[in-house]
């Protein structure tokens, strides 16, 4: 698996989505067989179903079980993997085992996809399969994702960033292809809702998990529950937030929030925002993938 790299399209700011398609799947094809780190999203499940559409049972996708896990997550991808006939496993991960994950500093992703590469590594060595490969896309160099490096340091490919793939291409592709994850809101894993600082224990997860199950009950589609102590903060897209701020919406909201064990409520202003707690660090220049991989 080490002797593989990566293979980077020569000009994918001027491929077009379909161009950047064929040579992902072309690229997939060289490998002999090849585990894909399959979260449920729409970045990682592309992968998985481009991964299947070059390899077939050559490629075997994996999804990670953790606390940070939500059983939402676990239905969507369940879902997923039996309409498209993906072959699919699921593994457990310990990072909450580690003091350093759980502290839950800005590195903590790194942490966690530590933890994750070494399990993938550690199944691709006893199954005999060529590489590992992740869901991480063209835009995602645009934050801060500590995770990139410990991608880095296990030699984790990253097609759909070779092939120059940005996320709105991803969508579009994937709703040519049929795939149910087209649409589906941006997720991420439950710690990424604590504060920096904030330790990352399963009750906290758990808090945060029930929280958000309620906000989809009330049918929002793109939100974060974040936890700061006892206080929800409410992240709802722009889209969503004229039904979100309508009476009695905000009194349900608290209602229903309260009843699952936080002591305040509140909706934050600025509405739902990717990475919203990497607002707290800086310089902001240093949020780049680039800056935290080494490359």
């Amino acid at each position: 698996m080490k002797e593989l790299v990566h293979i980077r399209s020569v000009d994918g700011d001027s491929a077009s989505p379909e161009e950047k398609e064929a040579l992902l799947l072309s690229h997939l094809a060289q490998f002999p067989s090849l585990i894909v780190a399959l979260s449920g999203g729409t970045d990682s499940a592309y992968l998985a179903w481009a991964a299947h559409q070059s390899l077939g049972s050559r490629s075997l996708s994996v999804t990670a079980l953790s606390p940070s896990f939500s059983a939402h997550d676990r239905a969507m991808t369940e879902g997923f993997v039996c309409k498209l006939g993906v072959r699919h496993e699921f593994i457990e991960t310990r990072e909450m085992e580690n003091p350093a994950y759980r502290a839950n500093a800005a590195d903590r992703c790194y942490f966690c996809k530590d933890e994750l590469f070494s399990a993938l590594d550690d199944l691709a060595r006893a199954r005999g399969l060529a590489a590992v490969a992740y869901g991480v896309n063209a835009d995602d160099t645009l934050d801060f994702r500590p995770g990139h490096r410990a991608a880095t340091e296990h030699q984790v490919l990253a097609p759909l960033l070779d092939a120059g793939l940005r996320k709105a291409e991803i969508r579009m592709l994937s709703h040519r292809a049929g795939l149910p994850t087209w649409d589906r809101p941006a997720s991420a894993c439950l710690a990424s809702r604590l504060p920096y600082g904030t330790e990352v224990t399963p009750e906290r997860l758990g808090l945060v998990e029930r929280g958000e199950a309620a906000l989809r009950e009330l049918g929002f589609r793109q939100f974060r529950v974040r936890l700061h102590d006892k206080l929800a903060r409410v992240e709802i897209s722009p889209e969503e937030m004229p039904r979100a701020f309508a009476p009695p919406m905000p009194a349900t909201i608290a209602a229903r929030l309260k009843a699952i064990g936080f002591t305040y409520v509140s909706l934050d202003l600025e509405g739902y925002r990717q990475g919203s707690l990497n607002e707290t660090l800086s310089p902001p220049g240093d949020r780049s993938l680039k800056a935290t991989s080494g490359t």
